[in-house]
Parts: C-alpha cells; sequence; structure tokens
C-alpha cells in the first residue's frame, strides 16, 4: 500500500483509507502503512561524455568494431576504425585522410588527444596510429577494445599489428578520446 507523502491515483493524500459513507467525501485521515519509507530519490546525475570528444561512446565504437573485424586484414584499417569511432558520435569531416597514417591530426581535431608512449596502459577506445613502413606506405590504424587491438581485423594484445612493424619499430602515436 502506498503511503500518503507519495501520490495515489488521485494525486497527493488520496491513498487514505477513511471515507464517510453518508457524503462519500474522503476524509483526509492517511492510512497507516506497513511498508517502510522509502528515502527521497536523487536525480540521475548524467554521466560526462568522454575528456575532450563531446557526445562520444566508447562503448558504440567498440561495439561497432568488434562486430565488423575480420580474422585476417582486408588492407582497410584506416576506413574501419573511422567507421567505429563514427559510431561512437564523432563526427568526422570529409574528405577523409586517404592513408591510416594521416589519421591523427583528423583524432586531434575531433578532441581525441595524444597519450605519451613511455609506461603505455592501453583503456578501452584508445586508437593507435602507425605511420608507414617497407611493408605498408599507408600505415595503420587500430583501437583497443578493452582485451586487444581491433582494426579490420582481430589483433591481439601486441601493439605492434605486425612483425614488420615490431622489426622496424615503426613509428606511431597513441590517441584517448
Amino acid at each position: 500500500m502506498p503511503s500518503p507523502n507519495r501520490p495515489g491515483p488521485l494525486g497527493l493524500d488520496s491513498n487514505n483509507c477513511m471515507i464517510d459513507f453518508g457524503t462519500l467525501m474522503r476524509v483526509v485521515t492517511p492510512c497507516p502503512t506497513m511498508l517502510p519509507e522509502l528515502p527521497p530519490q536523487e536525480a540521475a546525475k548524467p554521466v560526462a561524455a568522454a575528456a575532450g570528444v563531446p557526445g562520444y561512446s566508447v562503448d558504440a565504437a567498440v561495439k561497432h568494431i568488434n562486430a565488423n573485424a575480420h580474422s585476417k586484414s582486408q588492407q582497410q584499417c584506416g576506413k574501419y576504425v573511422r567507421l567505429a569511432i563514427a559510431k561512437g558520435g564523432a563526427n568526422f569531416p570529409q574528405p577523409y585522410p586517404g592513408s591510416a597514417k594521416d589519421y591523427g591530426p583528423v583524432l586531434s581535431k575531433l578532441g581525441f588527444s595524444k597519450v605519451p608512449s613511455e609506461a603505455y596502459a592501453p583503456q578501452r577506445g584508445d586508437v593507435v596510429i602507425f605511420q608507414g613502413n617497407s611493408r605498408s606506405k599507408h600505415g595503420h590504424a587500430q583501437m583497443w577494445n578493452g582485451t586487444e587491438w581491433v582494426s579490420d581485423f582481430r589483433q591481439g594484445t601486441d601493439i605492434y599489428p605486425g612483425q614488420t612493424y615490431r622489426s622496424e619499430k615503426t613509428a606511431y602515436e597513441i590517441f584517448r578520446p
């Protein structure tokens, strides 16, 4: 039974049990309740958007990149990472960079911040942009999903997406939403 402090079907204090049957008027004597009073509910606090990217959802971006990743590279890492970031709510300006290695300045303009690579511990949603190397002049883009690096394929936990990147120690930048 609701208490008299909570609105009933006829508004506040409508949950009374005394009725004058001669006049059919409600008597404003509240019904005793067996339920303890609940503390007033606090207003839901808004969840802040990611630090530098207003309205960006890391969850939506990670969900998208996970759902679309293949077991092997499709040679379209920049596109897959861009689409995931856009699904997260970032408004990618057109024209899109032609190579993955050129996404760094765009991420900065979107509000992603650079993270130092020294003692780096990946956080969900982090994006790494690699420069080109002897095997790929277009470089590489990838996103950390919380357990592994993903782009157009699932790469595992090594920050380097392949042997050439690792052996040549290809330069990279880390961006955080």
